[in-house]
């Protein structure tokens, strides 16, 4: 039978097949394969299953048409991949309690951006900002779908606004990513009632969020589609490339580099460059900008977190 993935729990996996979840385990050459992540299986990942006596065996993986993957923090640098076959990847970003900050925001996007995953960002906890707080979150949203990215604005506890975001997930396998303390399962749990996702508590004295969600699962939705609930993410750092490849994920600079007068162009001090002319003009954001000097810089190109394939 051919299934999908939708759990991992170390050996054991669970397996969504003909209407029916099986509790699988790992044909022994599938660990024999020559792999560089730590788990050979993934969530989202299509595999043939045959039960075999009172057991169910994962004989086969499927090659993946993308996947959210991990580095390993230990001295073997191997990765653990969090997820697979994707459709689109959400971010859940909120102002306060914690606060997303903007180049974590779009590291994320340019993650998105360079595995070509569909991205969008969703503004939790609108519920909690004061008039201040508002416009902040509006000049935000200006921003990000200023240069072609949808964003949303939401209370999990607004029936209406959930209702309204149905049409987003609809028929589609969705990542939702953020920080711990987002509101991540909370949001998932008002999408898709019945759930029953743990949430956690946000620490008074740090804001932040504490890990309530340790692996990636993936969840039906009763309206067409699948969600998969990930991990908090600390830090989104970001896989090594060429800074010339660097403009190329950030959608307002690939529309103006072919402008440049040089073809080697990294937009940083070179003459007639026609992305340094736009910072100056205010066609790009000089947000995005600094953030876009701080991949070239180095400073966010360690993957110590994740990294979208």
């Amino acid at each position: 039978m051919q299934g999908t993935v939708i759990k991992s729990t170390g050996s054991n996996y669970s397996v969504r097949a003909e209407g029916k979840i099986y509790n699988c385990k790992l044909k022994g050459k599938i660990r024999l394969d020559d792999r560089k992540t730590t788990n050979p299986v993934s969530v989202g990942d299509t595999v043939d299953i045959v039960l075999e006596n009172d057991d169910a065996m994962i004989v086969n993986i499927h090659p993946r048409k993308n996947y959210i993957i991990r580095k390993s923090i230990n001295l073997s640098k191997q990765a653990h991949i969090i997820a697979s076959n994707l459709d689109q990847a959400v971010l859940i970003a909120t102002l306060v309690s914690p606060r997303t900050s903007l180049g974590f925001i779009d590291r994320f996007l340019i993650t998105a951006e360079a595995y070509g995953i569909p991205a969008k960002i969703i503004f939790n906890k609108s519920d909690l900002l004061n008039k201040e707080l508002l416009a902040i979150q509006q000049q935000t949203i200006d921003l990000y779908e200023k240069i072609g990215y949808e964003c949303f604005t939401v209370s999990s506890f607004d029936k209406t606004q959930i209702e309204k975001l149905k049409s987003v997930f609809k028929d589609k396998r969705t990542l939702i990513a953020g920080h711990s303390g987002v509101g991540k399962s909370t949001f998932i749990n008002a999408l898709e009632p019945g759930l029953n996702i743990k949430t956690g508590e946000i620490s008074a004295a740090h804001s932040k969020g504490t890990h309530t969600t340790t692996f990636a699962e993936l969840h039906p939705l009763s309206f067409g589609g699948d969600i998969i609930d990930s991990p908090g993410i600390k830090e989104l750092g970001l896989v090594e490339m060429k800074k010339e490849e660097v403009g190329h994920y950030f959608p307002e600079i690939r529309a103006r580099m072919n402008d440049c007068k040089f073809n080697n162009c990294i937009h940083v001090n070179e003459p007639k460059c026609a992305v340094l002319e736009a910072v100056k003009s205010g066609e790009i954001s000089e947000e995005r900008y600094v953030s876009y000097l701080g991949i070239l810089s180095g400073e966010e190109m360690d993957w110590k977190e994740w990294e979208i394939r």
